[in-house]
């Protein structure tokens, strides 16, 4: 679908990411300040929405699913970049070595000590029972009672 060749009205019907899909598509990664422009001017909005929304614009494009940021700050259809796996080709020997390795690293549960606890009383005990003590001579003002004073 070719954005330029397109009628105003039908660009309005189409929403801003939508847009900047099919700018993707026909011209290729752009970075947020390009892409944004090139929405502005198909729209037709006034050169002030640029400034005012194109914090927005950024918010967007990171949400949907569809775009990519790439490592030179521009932004491409996600559907053009693999994912980086990369898989590794081991023959047998290697596999059994890594076993062996793993083997030798895993900690068996009769291996784990337990922590001994003591469940006497202690002076941090002691300190909590200060403090309540402290806040017992408290009192609950209400709001009323301090406007009369």
């Amino acid at each position: 679908m070719k954005l330029a060749k397109m009628k105003k009205e039908d660009l309005e019907l189409l929403s801003h990411k939508d847009i900047t899909y099919y700018i993707l598509e026909e011209e290729g990664k752009m970075n947020t300040a390009d892409l944004f422009k090139k929405v502005v001017t198909l729209l037709e909005l006034p050169a002030k929405t640029f400034e005012e929304k194109i914090g927005d614009y950024y918010t967007l494009l990171t949400t949907d699913k569809r775009f990519i940021l790439l490592e030179d700050g521009c932004w491409d259809l996600r559907s053009r970049h693999t994912s980086d796996k990369i898989v590794k080709v081991t023959d047998e020997e290697d596999e059994d070595d890594d076993e062996e390795e793993i083997k030798e690293d895993t900690i068996l549960p009769d291996e784990i000590e337990e922590d001994n606890y003591d469940s006497g009383d202690t002076d941090e005990d002691d300190d909590y029972d200060d403090a309540s003590e402290d806040l017992k001579d408290l009192v609950v003002v209400e709001e009323d009672e301090l406007e009369e004073n």
